[in-house]
Order: C-alpha cells, then structure tokens, then sequence
C-alpha cells in the first residue's frame, strides 16, 4: 500500500481500515514529530501532540482532498495544534506566574553533537535561501506564521491586508517552498 496516494490511504481509513492508519503514521509521523519539536522544544509534549494528532483524524477526519494534498491538510492541522498548546501554556503561565509571582521555568539545554549541529545549521541555510525565492509577500507571511506563530486572520490584521489574500500568498509560498525544499522532506 505504499504506493498508493495518501487521499486513498485517508479514504481507506475513513471506511474503516485501521492498518492505513499505520501507514499515514508511518509516512509523516516524523515530519509532525519535528515540526512540534521545532515549535515547542520540548520532546516529550512533541510525542503526546504527535499521537493526539494522529488520533484525531480517527475523530474528527475533516481532509478534502478538493482543497489540497493529505500532506497540507497534515501539516496545516499540526501548525495549527501546536499553535493552540503554546497559547495554551502561555495562558496557564501567565497564571500561574501571576498568583506565584513565579517565573517560567526554562529546560536546560540538551547536548547536540557537532555532526547533528552542522545538519541543523545546513537545513536552516538551505530554508532561508528557499525563503528568499519567495515574493516579498509570501515571505513576509509564512515568516509571521512560522516563527511568530501568527494566525493568518491575526497577519490579516497586522498587515492590515483581507484574509483571502493572506490565505493566497500563504498557499503559494508553501507550495514553491515544497517544490525548492523536496529533497529535505523526502
């Protein structure tokens, strides 16, 4: 079943076939893990999004396959998990700091080797020069999503621009993303 599409794999799983679970799992389970990991630096609540990820799609599958590939579908919904657990935590930190008077915690830094260390910095290099093949607007938008964590109606506002044109630049700047970057999620 590796061969077949991903939208035929969700569909088989939508009628019930629990095995094409596994092979979803088993094809982006850790591109989700490291996009978590990479928003919340933290491994363990990166695993527990991860399953809770995976899990919702036997609850509440909502993928159209009209509206993009299982792959944007797959991300977009762990973009927008992961999203919602840091505002949840800042949230609860701000609570909690505000009737402890306590300041957050930070989790000491954990060893990387140097060989893992030049991997990160190549990747980063190789997605920062991707970024700089996108319009101005494109960039300007995945920029503010990614590393702010901005919605796009929170963009909308801030760049004072309509939500469909934010949804516009935001679609076609991660499709020539995926195009120039193919070779790092392969």
């Amino acid at each position: 079943m590796n061969e077949v599409t991903d939208e035929a794999v969700f569909n088989a799983f939508v009628r019930g076939d629990v095995a094409a679970l596994g092979i979803l799992y088993d094809r982006y389970g850790l591109l989700v893990y490291r996009l978590i990991y990479r928003m919340l630096n933290n491994a363990q609540e990166a695993e527990d999004l991860t399953q809770e990820i995976f899990l919702s799609l036997q609850v509440n599958a909502k993928f159209d396959p009209k509206r993009g590939s299982f792959y944007t579908y797959l991300m977009m919904l762990t973009r927008s998990r992961t999203i919602d657990r840091l505002r949840s935590k800042t949230s609860k930190g701000k609570f909690w700091q505000n009737i402890k008077g306590l300041k957050s915690s930070i989790e000491p830094k954990k060893l990387v080797s140097p060989l893992e260390r030049a991997s990160r910095e190549e990747r980063a290099i190789k997605v920062r020069n991707a970024l700089q093949n996108l319009s101005a607007n494109q960039r300007q938008i995945l920029q503010l999503s990614y590393y702010e964590g901005l919605s796009q109606s929170e963009i909308a506002k801030r760049l004072n621009i309509p939500l469909g044109t934010v949804k516009t630049h935001s679609r076609r700047g991660l499709l020539k993303l995926r195009k120039n970057l193919h070779n790092l999620v392969n």
